[in-house]
């Protein structure tokens, strides 16, 4: 039986492309209710969430969602009580899919940026890119490695997604959401 899977990335960014500060929080600037809404809708509906250590660590799993945690503390793919464990040094992709979500279904890539980078290696079916416009973070954590003098979305088209229309996803306070897809 073949399993149909959907990879899907998940970001809100500045305007200087940053999802973090230097310390890796996400600041205030960053946050608003419309974002959090759709984005809480879409690991609502996700069989597997994929996250860092640290994300995973800062955001507690208060809804029981199934998730699968990269870290180099395994060696390859590891079950816990908190979730799946994986390290994809010592355990392909193929693999710690099967094992974490054997029945298919929809992948939520909620980041952080080494989780975010691994993935646009790997495949995204989407990414949901919103931007928190007029805000800067200077000093911060770029959604991607090597933006310098490029854009998350000139990186998302190199890597064969291609965009739906923008869409205000909070008008008021300036929030926009712009699905790409790879087709």
């Amino acid at each position: 039986m073949t399993r149909t899977y959907s990879i899907d990335g998940y970001a809100i960014v500045s305007d200087d492309h940053c999802i973090a500060d230097a310390a890796g929080n996400m600041p205030d600037a960053l946050k608003n209710e419309a974002d959090w809404a759709y984005f809480q809708a879409a690991l609502d509906a996700a069989t597997l969430t994929v996250v860092g250590r640290k994300g995973h660590e800062a955001n507690p799993n208060h809804k029981n969602r199934r998730r699968l945690i990269l870290s180099r503390s395994v060696d390859g793919l590891e079950r816990r009580a908190d979730g799946w464990w994986w390290n994809p040094a010592g355990c392909d992709w193929s693999t710690a899919l099967a094992q974490a979500a054997p029945e298919g279904g929809a992948i939520a890539i909620p980041g952080g940026r080494e989780v975010f980078d691994l993935f646009l290696a790997l495949g995204y079916s989407s990414f949901h890119l919103a931007r928190a416009e007029g805000t800067v973070v200077p000093g911060g954590r770029k959604l991607f490695s090597g933006l310098e003098g490029t854009t998350p979305e000139h990186l998302l088209a190199r890597h064969g997604l291609q965009k739906d229309a923008p869409y205000w996803l909070d008008e008021a306070a300036r929030v926009s959401m712009t699905v790409w897809r790879s087709f």
